[in-house]
This record gives structure tokens, C-alpha cells and sequence, in this order.
């Protein structure tokens, strides 16, 4: 049986407003129960908050869509308690290998330094991860998921969203405090709103094959240009769970999706890339094109835009879905600190200015991967083909070879949330925690799995560095503190191996104030409870 065949199906229970004249209030609705819209709900649970989320299905991703889960999603979603399986489940690798028709031009390490709790990449289908999202949200008890609930209006007001909602037994209308849209690709609530996309469609067409085989490739990420077995395209093979293979084979602008979607057709394809003596069988199938845009705003009122629906980028460099995932977990304490009236709704603007940057990133990086891969015309091409050559023999040339830059975590330079000072360390304010082994009362441990405030002290964390002469500073009330020590006896964690010193850039006495997402928002070199509580202030959006 096909794996696509295994999704679960989940229960449709009737609203109670169905029927009701008067709409039914909510403070938070969460359009799109994807990726997207259940790593927010989950991650908003954790933090207190109740919602509302709806889906017009009642399953989860068919496919594999995304399988590409780079390490800071891994550690956000360690935040949300799924790390580990990723990592169970899960396909881990670090390396990845380019080739110039049969002949590999050169290798590349994403992770060659050791001493991280996750790897670069982990292939995992994205139907695994939707369905232990669903299971999380459930057990929390403060997520009402409503599967076969199609929104057919989006109204902006003021003071929110009214939303008209379609069900197997009628329909209902639903008032939403705040609206989240994580309705993907062909937002709904976007084109309600009549928004505008900046950007550009991309003219070629690239075929998705998800096969099962039982075949002794290495788990890595393997490009070509041009190989014989696709004479003048590209193909790229990853290696899944469940013996599943995933082969992006690029078409041409001229393919004919239908035509190139019949099995007979794709198992043409693959028996050519895999030679006659491999069987597998086809598991899944799709043809697309790709857009690398992003709207001009992502906040409009009391409704936000989050993952496809407020960018895209081409499946190049695994951007998409760990873009989202950053999305939700940039958005999530803001409107949990929003909603426990820790924060001004001011904050909520800092979601356009920490995430639209984000977005320009991964579409330029996007864009470039693709006029790399596809060039354009005679001259792209024999400049492209030029770097390919020289790639295989001379170190220098292999920056210019673009067969997908790799999703890279968010620096948040210049966010308004940052307070100002360190920029030249390791760690400036706005960049991401890095992690690092470290020893809790003998025992082996990972740092960023200490650095998560309770959601009651608004989930702030002050990160000291004691030693000898250098204990570590008081805090203001509110405040999680975790001290790591030079010696077994200054902290409570143990920098045994000495990487949290050097990977965070901090002497005896320093310390480091983590926002709720483990982003840098100050830096002290001689920490006092004032300057922390400004500048835990200023994060939350309180302060100039």
C-alpha cells in the first residue's frame, strides 16, 4: 500500500455556533492547519494561550512536501517537545555532494563542528510532523481544531476578523480578536484583503518522484547538473524514512504537467536515473513551478500572514517550511505576552520588522539558486557551465556553484527589540542561541534545552558565565536565570568542554538576555538588575 494512504483522518465535531444567528468570539483563530498553523497553535498552548483552528480538510500534508528540517527547527521544535523524534524517526545528515555529469565535482560539511544536541538536516516527510503536531495540540487541551471547517469570507475590522465558515451541517460565522493566516500558497484571506505578491514566477517546471526502494546510496544530499541519465537538466535525490526517496528531476518551462505525471512516464524516468536491475515502486507524484515573493506587509490590523501565505520561495535550499516555522516561533511569545497584558500591541509590529528581512533573504537566496540551476539564456548558461568546471578542480570557484543555499537561522539585525551593545561578538543582539555540551550535576546535557523560562515568568532567560571571583548577577523579579560555570562548583551547569564560553563569546561575570524564541536581545558585560529589566523592557516592545 502506498505510505500516502496511511494519513489519519480526524473527526469532524459540529460547532456549537452553527445554526446561531449571533457570531461566535474568539480570541485567536488560526486559518490553515498545515505546518505552519500547528506549530503556532502548539507553541501558543505552551504559552497559555487558547485558540480557535480551522481546516478545511481533515488530514494532514499528502506527500512529502517538505523533508528538509534544518537545526534551528529541530531546537524550536525541541522547545515544543518533538525534537527528539525527529531525530528517532528521521534521516539525519550533514553532508551533501555535487556532480557535474557522472563525475562528482566536490563535497560539502553544513555541521563539521561537533558538540550540538542536532545535526544540520534532518529528511523527515512533512505528513509526520503535521500529525505529531495535531497530537500535541490536542493534549494540550487549549487548541479547538476544527477539520472540514472551509472559510468562505474574511472581513477586516478593527477590532479583528469576521470569518463566514462552512460545514458539513451549515453554516456559522466567527469573530476572531486576532487572525492568523497560515492558509499557504492560495491564501484565502489574502485574496480576500486584495494583496498584492512582490516578486517574481518562475517559468520552469520541476517534477517531484517519492519512491520506494531498498538501495545503499549514503544518506546525503545529492546534486547533478546535467547528468546523462537527464542529458541538459538537473536532478536532486534525497534519502527519507520508510526506505522513501525523494527525486526533484527539473522539466523545462515547456513540460506538459498532466503528460509528465503518468506512472508509466516517471517510472521511465527514475528505471533511466537508477538503471534496469533497482525496483521501486512509486509512492508519490507532482509537477510544479515556483515563485520566489513575499507581500508588502505581513501584518494588516488584527490579521497576520505567516508561512506561504505571506511569502514564497522555490524548494531550493529547504526555505519554505523552516521559514514558517521561524514565522510561528518569531509570532507566538509576542501575542502570548500581547494577550497577558505583559506587552502593548506595538509589539506585534516587530513581526514585520524581524520576519519581512527574513523573507528577503530566502527569496534572494531562492532566486539566485534558481538562475543557477535554470539559466536563462546562452550567455547564463556558458558562464554557469564555466563555474562548474573550475568547481571540480579549484576550491575558490565552489562558493559560485548554487545548487540551493541551505536554510540559515534569521540574525534579526537591527531589530527594534535589540538593545544595542556586542555586536562584535559570536552572539549580537538578534542573533539566534547556539548550543553547547555542558554538565548538569555530572550528567551529560545539552545548553538550549536550559533555556526555556517558564511560561509564567513570560519565558525570559538571563544565560550567566560564573567563575572564580565572577559570581553571577542578581535579576529583577520575573526573570528565569541559568549560570553556567568556568568550574564544576561557580554554576549550575558545567562548561566542561569550555564551548559556551567560546561559542557565546562570554568572560566570568558577563551575561546574555534571551527572548522567548532563544533570540539575543542584550548583551552585559557588567550586568545589574536595571539594565536587564530595560532591556527585557525594550524586547517586549515597552521601551525606545
Amino acid at each position: 500500500m502506498p505510505l500516502i494512504d496511511r494519513n489519519p483522518r480526524y473527526a469532524w465535531r459540529r460547532p456549537a455556533a452553527v445554526g446561531q444567528a449571533a457570531a461566535e468570539e474568539a480570541p485567536v483563530v488560526i486559518l490553515g492547519g498545515g505546518l505552519v498553523g500547528l506549530t503556532l497553535a502548539l507553541d501558543l498552548a505552551r504559552r497559555g494561550v487558547v485558540s480557535v483552528l480551522l481546516d478545511d480538510d481533515d488530514t494532514v500534508s499528502v506527500g512529502s512536501r517538505a523533508i528538509c528540517w534544518a537545526k534551528r527547527t529541530l531546537e524550536i521544535m525541541g522547545r515544543l517537545g518533538l525534537g527528539r523524534r525527529f531525530l528517532e524517526k528521521g534521516i539525519t545528515w550533514n553532508t551533501g555532494r555535487v556532480y557535474v555529469g557522472e563525475e562528482e565535482a566536490y563535497a560539502f560539511n553544513l555541521l563539521p563542528e561537533q558538540g550540538h544536541e542536532y545535526p544540520a538536516f534532518v529528511n523527515l516527510q512533512q505528513y509526520y510532523v503535521e500529525a505529531w503536531l495535531v497530537a500535541a495540540c490536542e493534549a494540550t487541551g487549549r487548541v479547538d481544531l476544527r477539520w472540514r471547517n472551509k472559510v468562505t469570507a474574511v472581513e477586516n475590522r478593527p477590532d479583528g476578523a469576521l470569518l463566514s465558515v462552512e460545514t458539513p451541517d451549515g453554516p456559522y460565522r466567527l469573530h476572531a480578536a486576532w487572525l492568523l493566516a497560515c492558509d499557504g500558497a492560495r491564501s484565502l484571506v489574502r485574496e480576500q484583503l486584495g494583496l498584492p505578491f512582490l516578486g517574481q514566477v518562475f517559468r520552469d517546471r520541476f517534477l517531484i518522484a517519492d519512491i520506494v526502494m531498498q538501495a545503499p546510496f549514503p544518506a546525503e544530499r545529492r546534486f547533478w547538473f546535467d547528468p546523462p541519465f537527464h542529458p541538459g537538466q538537473s536532478v536532486l535525490l534525497h534519502k527519507q524514512p520508510d526506505d522513501v526517496w525523494r527525486i526533484d528531476f527539473q522539466l523545462g518551462p515547456d513540460a506538459d504537467p498532466e503528460e509528465e505525471k503518468r506512472p508509466e512516464k516517471v517510472r521511465a524516468r527514475v528505471a533511466q536515473m537508477l538503471g534496469p536491475k533497482v525496483r521501486f515502486e512509486l509512492d508519490w507524484v507532482s509537477v510544479y513551478t515556483f515563485r520566489c515573493r513575499r507581500l508588502e506587509r505581513f501584518r494588516h490590523g488584527r490579521i497576520l500572514f505567516l508561512g506561504d501565505a505571506a511569502h514564497q520561495v522555490s524548494p531550493f535550499g529547504a526555505r519554505g517550511g523552516n521559514g514558517g516555522v521561524q514565522d510561528a516561533d518569531n509570532l507566538g511569545w509576542k501575542l502570548a505576552a500581547l494577550l497577558a497584558g505583559e506587552a502593548r500591541e506595538a509589539l506585534i509590529d516587530s513581526y514585520d520588522a524581524e520576519r519581512i528581512p527574513a523573507a528577503e533573504e530566502n527569496i534572494l537566496n531562492s532566486a539566485r539558486s534558481t538562475d543557477f540551476i535554470t539559466p536563462k539564456n546562452a550567455a547564463a548558461r556558458a558562464w554557469r557551465d564555466a563555474v562548474l568546471a573550475l568547481s571540480a578542480r579549484y576550491p575558490l570557484a565552489r562558493p559560485l556553484v548554487n545548487s540551493g543555499r541551505l536554510s540559515r537561522p534569521a540574525l534579526l539585525r537591527g531589530s527594534p527589540l535589540s538593545t544595542p551593545g556586542g555586536e562584535e561578538t559570536p552572539l549580537p543582539p538578534g542573533a539566534p542561541a547556539i548550543d553547547a555540551p555542558v554538565l548538569d550535576r555530572g550528567r551529560p546535557d545539552w545548553l538550549l534545552r536550559h533555556l526555556n523560562g517558564p511560561a509564567e515568568q513570560g519565558a525570559f532567560t538571563l544565560l550567566a558565565l560564573a567563575g572564580e571571583g565572577a559570581p553571577p548577577p542578581a535579576v529583577p523579579d520575573g526573570l528565569a536565570r541559568v549560570v553556567v560555570g568556568e568550574t564544576e562548583t561557580t554554576g549550575a551547569l558545567f562548561d566542561h568542554s569550555g564551548l559556551v564560553a567560546r561559542r557565546w563569546g562570554l568572560a566570568p561575570g558577563e551575561a546574555v538576555l534571551l527572548r522567548p524564541d532563544q533570540h539575543v536581545a542584550a548583551r552585559f558585560r557588567h550586568p545589574d538588575p536595571a539594565a536587564i529589566a530595560a532591556a527585557r523592557a525594550r524586547a517586549l516592545g515597552r521601551a525606545a
